[in-house]
């Protein structure tokens, strides 16, 4: 089951944390190779149903749109279960996958403190808890084809982080220990790396936002610190709406700048907060300024082989129509442009053809047609403003309006 994943806060600070950054290390080789077929899971029953209602109701073309949509490669999720009843059910995707000729991409979202309480809490009990989980999923993969996008939001929401400048993030849980909440985290992200990353024919990215959320040298510093340079890499947009040309520049960026802050000159060992960003030099509203900081960076680090940078993936499910600016002159208190916001398309299709050596490929990771979550703008009364004063459904659940919304302003459009 897709779980939505909000959109928070940008910010430009670089993040600071009392684990130590591995600068001896080389990112891995993608394993994602060109060509790749990516497999295409069960569809959700909600959307079996919808396709039923349409056939019946005579609506044959969103009939056929939206079974198109379903019959896309796309993203299995993994929010729970444990030991051999996870193993085998990774197991079984896994087979399907590989008697299909295809690579599955599996989502681990299970992380203690997962989406800080938000729509899709939730996750293991405690550190010890997450990597038995992690245990029995990679069980599940064995010597079998796969790409694995580890805890969506797990860099991007860290609960009791500090960062380099001495600010504290929102997410304060009372349950967590302050003093250890943070560490935990990234020793929680390292052992899915490692632990992963021993599977012989397995692809491993961590969370490395979008260019809308944390500045560039905020999220190099985290994935740095998460293992990245052990991984093949970060995924960029999951369950978001920013475009995938942004998301280009922005993951090239991000990869020169672990590049700069681990093996540039000494003077730039540890210091990600050096590096430009969508932020600064570039201005975040206006792509035309963004070529200021592709200057930065061929200054600073110059022609590096891409093989001696990390790659990245895009999730171009809902990035069709780019993202959605509330009305003008609403009052709503949180706009909540994340959550469900109507007139989004579909973007992309699945594919390893991505026209960039860094972007190993273009996938459909978050689930279209399923609910980001109950939005309601931030009134406070669980009905969404933006829909009609309706109730959204909760996170994860199918949304037969917005699926219809994604064939219907699909770019490129469906066939």
């Amino acid at each position: 089951m897709t779980l939505s994943l909000p959109l928070r806060r940008a910010a430009t600070a670089v993040a600071a944390c009392a684990v130590a950054l591995a600068v001896g290390a080389s990112p891995a080789a993608a394993v994602i190779p060109d060509g790749t077929r990516f497999y295409t899971p069960k569809p959700d029953p909600g959307a079996l149903q919808q396709i039923a209602a349409l056939k019946a109701a005579g609506q044959w073309r969103l009939a056929h749109q939206i079974h198109t949509m379903v019959e896309t490669p796309q993203a299995v999720w993994v929010t729970g279960g444990s030991g051999r009843s996870l193993t085998q059910s990774i197991r079984t995707e896994t087979r399907r996958a590989a008697a299909r000729k295809a690579m599955p991409v599996f989502v681990a979202y299970n992380i203690p403190f997962r989406d800080c309480s938000q729509y899709s809490a939730g996750g293991a009990a405690s550190v010890a808890a997450y990597k038995a989980w992690i245990d029995a999923f990679a069980a599940g993969i064995g010597g079998q084809r796969a790409a694995v996008m580890v805890e969506p939001d797990g860099l991007g929401i860290i609960p009791w982080y500090t960062t380099i400048n001495g600010s504290q993030e929102w997410c304060k849980p009372a349950e967590a220990d302050a003093a250890t909440a943070a560490a935990d985290r990234f020793a929680m992200l390292n052992y899915a790396v490692d632990r992963l990353g021993k599977l012989p024919r397995t692809s491993v990215y961590l969370d490395g936002t979008h260019s809308a959320w944390l500045g560039v040298g905020d999220i190099a510093d985290r994935l740095v610190k998460a293992g990245v340079r052990k991984a093949d890499g970060f995924f960029l947009n999951v369950s978001n709406y920013e475009t995938t040309e942004r998301q280009l520049k922005f993951g090239d960026w991000i990869s020169k700048c672990v590049y700069y802050g681990t093996q540039g000159p000494a003077e730039a060992r540890g210091h990600f907060e050096q590096c430009a960003s969508q932020y600064y030099p570039a201005s975040p509203g206006d792509f035309s300024t963004w070529p200021l900081s592709d200057a930065w960076y061929d200054t600073n680090v110059g022609d590096v082989s891409p093989r001696r940078l990390a790659h990245f993936v895009v999730d171009t499910s809902r990035n069709g129509q780019g993202p959605w600016t509330a009305p003008a002159g609403v009052t709503w208190p949180d706009p909540q442009t994340w959550c469900n916001p109507p007139g989004r398309g579909l973007g992309l299709r699945p594919t390893t053809r991505t026209g960039d050596p860094l972007a190993d490929a273009f996938l459909w990771i978050k689930t279209p047609g399923q609910s980001d979550g109950q939005c309601d703008r931030g009134t406070g009364t669980g009905l969404d403003p933006a829909r009609g004063n309706t109730a959204d459904p909760a996170a994860g659940a199918w949304f037969p309006q917005q699926a219809e919304e994604l064939v219907t302003l699909a770019n490129p459009p469906l066939r």
